[in-house]
């Protein structure tokens, strides 16, 4: 085998970016829930059940809730599925450019899910359970991320 398919087997077969994948997908998965219950439950107007912070209402149904009419919930639950599907891209066919992508997409989701902590202790005084479950998934994901492309940078630097 020559140094090249050698290097191209290895990196099909980095147990590395197996493991970093399956990150993305675990933690996509978590994200992906929280916002399918946070849009099912805008879409047939029912009221959260929020625990703790007595919140939910107050965020989900005020004016930083939706972007341009649609549902900042919906917006994130497209997010974790994108997330999710390209990890699952990744298994299918180990191209290391998907996980690349995938660790720079993070950022929008970090940006994002920022801002509405921003939204509701500043503008809305008021906390989501469920939001801020997705500002930690969020934030994880970013992580992932960048852990990602600093490992796979010493990779290549090796």
């Amino acid at each position: 085998m020559t140094n090249s398919n050698q290097s191209l087997n290895n990196q099909l077969e980095n147990p590395r970016n197996k493991r970093f994948a399956i990150w993305f997908l675990v933690i996509g998965f978590i994200g992906f829930v929280d916002a399918v219950y946070l849009t099912t439950n805008h879409f047939l107007g029912i009221e959260l059940n929020c625990g703790i912070l007595k919140g939910c209402e107050q965020v989900t149904t005020s004016v930083y809730a939706s972007v341009w009419g649609i549902p900042v919930a919906l917006l994130g639950l497209i997010y974790y599925l994108f997330i999710i599907l390209s990890s699952i891209l990744y298994l299918d066919i180990k191209k290391e450019l998907v996980l690349r992508f995938i660790s720079r997409v993070t950022i929008l989701g970090l940006i994002a899910s920022l801002w509405f902590l921003f939204a509701q202790i500043f503008l809305i005084h008021a906390l989501c359970t469920y939001c801020l479950i997705s500002l930690i998934t969020s934030s994880i994901l970013f992580i992932i991320g960048v852990l990602f492309l600093k490992d796979n940078r010493a990779e290549k630097l090796r």
